[in-house]
């Protein structure tokens, strides 16, 4: 189908590139950025006046909770709330129920996808069998099935030989191990330590817990020369620590939730569950280094962290809680409102979104890492139009995730997605 978007803000923050201007599309594929090709014979016009022509963003950590969990959340429901949110690609982690550790699983989770015709979806596999965290998985057939790295999800190693094995593996053959710095020992408490949660009477999670973790996958990756990325960091002191190893010339990247960028521990308020999550919500110096880092490229990439609960987990007392919460649908105006209210450059919040993210995965996107996050002629026809002046309510109920939970519902956002293409085709609009 040929689309032409016309009169509105293209921005690509990849390139710069950031005038107002028409988009045609074909045949899944960009192919007039600026001006249609001569002849164009465009099926659709889609006027975009006032309107922010955006990359289809890119999210590295979104839970959709099929197999296994589909009383939390499903694909359908789930491949829905990531368009509604202008989101083309999403990264899942391997911890489903069966865990994603043998090549079938991962096929057969991508056809299931591909099947919806909405987000691309690229799956870590897990980094070693169901998780437990004793024997290496094949990564190089989960390679071949679609994997774009491998991890353990929420399950912290015990042990480092483990590790410094599956990280000389890695490096052998180029693939990115996606870890979650956390003691096993040290992280098992509910909320940051600290003067709130000795008062709240909850089991804190220190932020030893994250960088004891990150000085000792730094210490093996000076061995071993792999590539880490490095999810949802959530403290300053892990934040330097990441400086000073991109300063040393380690191969790592990461990313931060959007909810760590703009909630602290006081949002707990009165033991109020929603905003149980993992990492913990900490100090406001700790959310302060985070938006520095993010800012400054010592953070590569934000993430919504989407992890749906269904009612009966979330509504319990705080500590018994399930952890997690939907931010599917949030990420791109979280994104904006940073911008806003910190004066962030909006390339700068736009692409920790988009091309950022899309760069973490790199080769990892075979032919689609050329264009994936980007607007570029000849690339894929993953765009997001978006209402920046439009300012909406984050009312749960209305949400096309089937997780209903979040820390920020009742929040006043900026920014409305009113159409989502993904490959050309429309994935998404607002009525």
């Amino acid at each position: 189908m040929k689309i032409l978007i016309q009169n509105g803000r293209v921005l690509d923050p990849a390139s710069g590139f950031d005038q107002t201007c028409d988009v045609a599309l074909a045949a899944g594929r960009i192919v007039g950025l600026g001006r249609a090709p001569v002849d164009f014979a465009p099926a659709r016009r889609i006027d975009a006046a006032g309107c922010l022509v955006l990359p289809g963003l890119v999210d590295l950590a979104a839970r959709l909770r099929e197999p296994g969990h589909e009383h939390e959340g499903m694909l359908e429901s789930e491949m829905a709330a990531a368009v509604a949110g202008g989101i083309t690609s999403l990264v899942c982690p391997p911890d489903t129920d069966p865990v994603l550790d043998e090549p079938g699983l991962v096929e057969m989770l991508k056809f299931r996808a591909e099947k919806l015709h909405q987000a691309r979806l690229f799956p870590l596999g897990a980094l070693t069998r169901g998780l437990a965290g004793e024997v290496l998985t094949e990564m190089a057939e989960l390679t071949e099935s679609g994997c774009v790295g491998f991890g353990q999800a929420e399950v912290a190693l015990a042990s480092n030989q483990v590790l410094q094995r599956a990280l000389q593996y890695a490096a052998t053959f180029g693939y990115t191990v996606w870890l979650r710095p956390q003691d096993l020992s040290l992280g098992k408490g509910v909320a940051a330590s600290g003067a709130l949660a000795t008062r709240l009477g909850l089991a804190g999670i220190p932020v030893a817990a994250e960088t004891i973790a990150m000085h000792t996958i730094f210490e093996l990756l000076r061995g071993t020369q792999a590539r880490v990325h490095l999810c949802r960091i959530s403290s300053a002191a892990g934040v330097e620590l990441v400086r000073r190893a991109k300063q040393e010339g380690l191969a790592v990247t990461c990313d931060i939730s959007a909810n760590s960028l703009h909630l602290t521990e006081n949002d707990i308020g009165f033991f109020d569950s929603r905003a149980r999550l993992a990492p913990p919500l900490r100090q406001q110096r700790d959310r302060d280094a985070l938006a520095a880092g993010l800012l400054d490229g010592t953070i590569d990439a934000l993430v919504s962290d989407h992890n749906p609960v269904d009612e009966d987990a979330k509504t319990l007392p705080f500590a018994e809680a399930e952890t997690g919460a939907t931010g599917l649908e949030l990420l791109l105006s979280l994104a904006l409102k940073w911008s806003q209210d910190a004066g962030v450059p909006l390339a700068r919040a736009l692409g920790v979104v988009t091309c950022e993210p899309a760069r973490v995965l790199g080769g990892a996107l075979g032919t689609l890492s050329a264009s994936v996050g980007k607007l570029v002629e000849g690339g894929v026809g993953d765009v997001c139009i978006v209402d920046p002046r439009a300012h909406w309510t984050v009312a749960p109920g209305t949400l096309c995730s089937q997780g209903k939970h979040t820390p920020f519902g009742g929040y006043e956002l900026p920014g409305q997605v009113r159409l989502t293409l993904v490959g050309g085709q429309v994935a998404f609009e607002r009525e």
